[in-house]
């Protein structure tokens, strides 16, 4: 989700697959300097991931139907989480 100016919001994400993650930060790599995505699950170990942030925002295709693959839903902690 690129605002169209160049930033992603820091906030919670729902994977496609419907898992919660935080975005945390977007880092740069310091040999190739490409932004990635550091974001951390918000289930089970509560792991640190880390992506390219083209395919943080990218969609993909599913059944044929293009979705996000991670769908910003806010800066707000979500219930239950």
């Amino acid at each position: 989700m690129d605002h169209g100016d160049g930033t992603v919001p820091l906030g919670y994400y729902r994977h496609y697959k419907g898992q919660l993650y935080q975005l945390t930060a977007i880092a740069t790599h310091s040999e190739e300097l490409q932004p990635y995505a550091v974001y951390r699950a918000l289930y089970g170990n509560y792991d640190l991931w880390v992506r390219p942030l083209q395919m943080f925002t990218e969609n993909v295709s599913i059944q044929g139907e293009e979705v996000a693959r991670f769908q910003f839903i806010g800066t707000e902690k979500p219930e239950g989480v």
